[in-house]
């Protein structure tokens, strides 16, 4: 049986559930059996309506239902492709680009800002800084190979680094570098929906679902030294926690 037989034959026009909805299991269930991978592309849409007998309007609202779901996301001029989620394990200090390198992709960035500047009232209330004290700011888009993955909005004190220059791909490698990599972090997750601005820096519609972290770092001496706000895809990454039963 071919993916589209296998398909065509979970359809039943008599069924009283839609046939989009229909049609949306049906392609969930044939990526879940691995018949799309990650990153394959998904028949266009014309080529599912014929292969399947349906109208194309039928084929596009089952794949919009898929997006919002996660499980596949449009790349303008190409496609629609099998998204190949991250998983991140929330309990582990670590950075961006160890956690794609990781699983064997190349990180990558997107400066939006890197420069000096001096810190603002909330940020020295963060990082138990002075009034009029010189911070650096890192606000890029971050890639793993060549898809988005998330925003990052990063505030340093000036002390931890020589200069925004010594950022290039990985923060942490820089702050390690000079003494300086976080220790321990608080972090604090919770779901959001891109706007406008935001989901046209990560390619995505606004509205789209994702997730947003906040993450205060502590040096060695308990010091704060970093402020990072993320906004991660939703349909992009699964955030994991491994947890265990207390003594009460």
């Amino acid at each position: 049986m071919t993916q589209f037989e296998s398909i065509s034959s979970a359809l039943n026009a008599s069924n009283p559930t839609p046939l989009y909805q229909q049609l949306q299991k049906a392609l969930r269930g044939a990526i879940e059996d691995n018949v799309w991978a990650p990153e394959d592309f998904l028949p266009a849409e014309r080529e599912l309506a014929q292969a399947l007998d349906v109208s194309r309007i039928t084929v596009r609202k089952a794949v919009d239902g898929l997006v919002r779901e996660g499980l596949v996301a449009r790349r303008q001029g190409a496609g629609t492709f099998v998204t190949s989620r991250v998983e991140k394990n929330f309990a582990k200090l670590s950075s961006f680009s160890e956690d794609i390198t990781a699983r064997g992709q190349t990180p990558g960035s997107q400066w939006l800002k890197r420069e000096a500047g001096l810190v603002t009232p909330e940020e020295a209330l963060l990082l138990a800084l002075s009034p009029g004290s010189p911070v650096y700011r890192f606000h890029r888009i971050r890639f793993a190979d060549d898809s988005t993955m998330a925003l990052e909005y990063t505030t340093v004190p000036a002390f931890c680094l020589p200069s925004p220059s010594v950022v290039d791909t990985s923060l942490y490698v820089a702050l390690d570098e000079a003494g300086y990599r976080p220790t321990r972090a608080l972090q604090v997750l919770r779901a959001v929906l891109f706007d406008k601005k935001q989901a046209d820096l990560l390619g995505i519609s606004a509205g789209d679902p994702g997730l947003r972290i906040e993450r205060r770092g502590f040096a060695g001496d308990d010091k704060p030294i970093e402020i990072t706000r993320s906004y991660y895809r939703g349909d992009a990454y699964d955030f994991v926690a491994e947890l265990s039963a207390g003594d009460g």
